[in-house]
């Protein structure tokens, strides 16, 4: 079978119709480079040249067999840098799972700032809660998660990326919708929609620490995995919520979102990925996470939700 060497000593003959200043064009001599166009011919037992002492002319076939040639060897490179490009990093896959919270500010903003630093890299994008992050995190079907709960595994990184305000969600006509900022003392007896103790495992834990530290026994009426299900119920009238920040970018009109006269409560979102995993698109995209979204009191003061 025909080489690489060969074909490309073929299209410099094919395009310059000349061996003398195509061996110059292939940094060598004339010998060598009629020997590779002999060997060429033999492999693929069709005259490709016409030669006289005067001129080289290419046959019919010569001229079909150098567009394939060149098709052949642009793509030879093309397959080469692009090989590179992964080794560096510049090129790839990501595979994420996020939570929905994070899909409704973090990650139209992580996506936007990538596909302009990293515009060559590609995602999967799959919803899930916490738990199953970590359990596709072990399984390697995930490179990296976006999850609210502090990681202390072993195989695991984070970076911490956003820290948020924690809400009061009322019905728009609630009594305490207007006015005075309510307290948790106001709650006392209000029916609340909460997170699943299982798939909302963070939120709920915060939730009921806070009412814990407070004394107070919350009325817990509903436990939901999202926070977009729970704003819909708080919006038809059927108890409030305690819901980060960001929920603002869901625009429920039959709801409100106040602060609660308290210290402020906070709920974090990490990026998470294990720390042998080999894709080389990762540690570009780690370091720039690190760069432009790494949480700091800073940006939580600038902050816009």
């Amino acid at each position: 079978m025909f080489d690489l060497k060969q074909l490309q000593c073929f299209v410099a003959v094919g395009e310059e119709l000349h061996f003398g200043r195509a061996a110059r064009r292939m940094h060598m001599t004339q010998p060598p480079l009629s020997r590779h166009i002999q060997l060429l011919e033999f492999e693929i037992k069709i005259r490709l040249l016409q030669r006289t002492s005067r001129s080289v002319r290419l046959t019919p076939a010569g001229k079909a067999f150098l567009q394939e040639a060149i098709r052949i060897l642009a793509l030879v490179e093309s397959s080469a840098a692009s090989a590179q490009r992964i080794a560096r990093g510049e090129l790839g896959l990501l595979r994420v799972g996020f939570t929905a919270g994070s899909s409704y500010s973090f990650l139209p903003k992580l996506l936007a700032r990538t596909s302009t630093s990293l515009k060559d890299i590609s995602f999967v994008l799959t919803e899930m809660v916490t738990r199953q992050q970590i359990e596709a995190l072990e399984s390697n079907s995930i490179d990296l998660g976006l999850q609210r709960v502090p990681i202390t595994h072993q195989e695991l990184e984070t970076l911490l990326v956003v820290r948020e305000k924690m809400m009061l969600a009322l019905p728009k006509n609630h009594r305490l919708a207007k006015g005075r900022l309510p307290t948790l003392a106001d709650l006392r007896d209000e029916p609340l929609i909460t997170f699943s103790p299982r798939d909302g495992q963070y939120f709920y834990q915060l939730i009921d620490n806070l009412f814990a530290s407070a004394s107070i026994a919350p009325k817990y009426v509903q436990q939901i995995s999202q926070i977009h299900s729970i704003l819909a119920l708080v919006s038809a009238g059927l108890g409030v919520a305690i819901v980060p920040e960001s929920a603002r970018m869901l625009h429920f009109a039959g709801s409100v979102l106040r602060q609660l006269k308290m210290p402020p409560l906070y709920a974090d979102l990490h990026v998470v990925w294990r720390k042998d995993n080999e894709n080389p698109a990762l540690p570009p995209f780690i370091d720039l996470v690190a760069r432009e979204f790494v949480f700091n009191e800073r940006s939580l003061r600038k902050r816009k939700f």
